[in-house]
């Protein structure tokens, strides 16, 4: 009998410890809230074909990040020592951007911007969005170091916002990061409603026209050009910006094809894989839930909304100086945001449903391309500044 009493004390014991180690154990509102959010990533990703290789990682690492357990077991991603920790490092040392950089770089034609140099100008008006943003974060109450953070998100550009939130305040990472890809994600329903509302008709209809054939030559000496003008300028900016232009080096130099092809398929593919993954798992509730979040997730929507309007709207002010035969496509003024191609995509989609035969893609290639670089280097004036 007294065995039968031992043997059933050590059995509910048993029971008891294995049940507070599980995730029934340990959950609470804010898992399952986060766990449903992940689930939604993941739906948007597949079923509504919004940047599938950005949101599937991410929403799977929501779940992943998400899962309760007890605290010491070395699984979470902010537990030293945990897998999901080491892997997170590559986002919060900062050293996956400028992978995925040199990836863009070698997958990115610049010969639009180069046969028309001036559309430069609307990649940098496009940058408005974070410097707007920054102020409206101070005006909330954010420090000067996580404003920065917040503005990041106005340049359309994860990677870019990953690397200076992780310069700047790190805690901020996840819902940094998060908002900037969500928004990306959610450009085809944000901007083509603005590009209505501050275009006519008749500016809708503007054909530009054929680019100019750009020489191998000049596609050889962007990259040397760009890195040095660029860098001399925000020497901040060389993490991004030098393995931008290394990769378009890669890309143009016709020596180097396997290079360039690896940097653009094998390795951008795993970097966005690790990214994605350990931004999504960052999320975990206990951090990520706040009213910080709630705000970074606000001031990103307006910087979107402010970069995308200034791009089209820094185009009708160009047009107002430019001869009629070579007046822009307001339309293209969008694509200033660093969202390649999709902003590009997005300019070329509305145009044709103005004029089936004004096909816009080429042309709006150029500021898209420009706002690359133009966020890299916002990312190097914020660092210079606040770093």
């Amino acid at each position: 009998m007294l065995l039968l009493s031992s043997f059933s004390a050590f059995l509910e014991d048993s029971l008891t410890t294995f049940w507070n180690f599980t995730g029934f154990a340990n959950c609470e509102w804010g898992n399952i809230i986060m766990l449903a959010v992940g689930c939604f990533f993941v739906w948007l990703a597949i079923k509504k074909n919004f940047e599938p290789l950005l949101l599937v990682p991410i929403g799977f690492g929501m779940l992943l990040g998400n899962i309760p357990f007890q605290p010491g077991m070395e699984i979470g991603i902010y537990e030293e020592g945990s897998v999901l920790n080491i892997l997170y490092n590559g986002v919060e040392k900062g050293w996956y951007p400028p992978l995925i950089f040199l990836g863009i770089g070698a997958m990115t034609d610049f010969s639009a911007l180069l046969a028309n140099p001036k559309l430069m100008v609307i990649g940098a008006c496009a940058q408005f969005g974070i410097f707007g943003a920054y102020m409206l974060s101070l005006l909330v109450g954010f420090d000067p170091l996580s404003a920065g953070c917040v503005a990041i998100i106005g340049g359309a550009d994860g990677p870019t916002a990953i690397f200076t939130t992780s310069k700047l305040n790190p805690k901020l990472l996840g819902a940094v990061a998060v908002s900037a890809y969500s928004y990306m994600a959610l450009i085809p329903l944000i901007q083509p409603p603005l590009m209505r509302l501050f275009t006519t008709e008749k500016e809708r209809l503007i054909k530009m026209k054929p680019a100019r054939v750009v020489s191998q030559n000049e596609k050889i000496i962007f990259p040397i050009v760009g890195l040095l003008l660029t860098c001399f300028v925000v020497p901040s900016g060389i993490p991004l910006l030098g393995m931008l232009f290394f990769g378009n080096l890669l890309r143009e130099s016709g020596v180097t094809t396997r290079l360039a092809k690896t940097a653009q398929n094998a390795m951008t593919d795993i970097i966005t894989i690790l990214l994605g993954l350990t931004v999504g798992a960052s999320t975990q509730a206990d951090v990520f839930l706040s009213w910080d979040t709630l705000k970074i997730f606000g001031l990103g929507f307006l910087a979107f909304i402010i970069a995308s309007s200034a791009g089209v709207l820094s185009v009708k002010f160009f047009n107002l100086f430019l001869a009629k035969n070579k007046k822009i496509n307001p339309l293209i003024g969008n694509a200033g945001v660093s969202a390649v191609p999709m902003a590009a995509r997005i300019s070329n989609n509305v145009g044709l449903e103005y004029d089936p035969s004004n096909y816009l893609l080429m042309h709006a290639m150029g500021p898209n391309v420009a706002g690359v670089i133009g966020s890299a280097v916002a990312a190097g004036v914020l660092l210079s500044f606040l770093g």
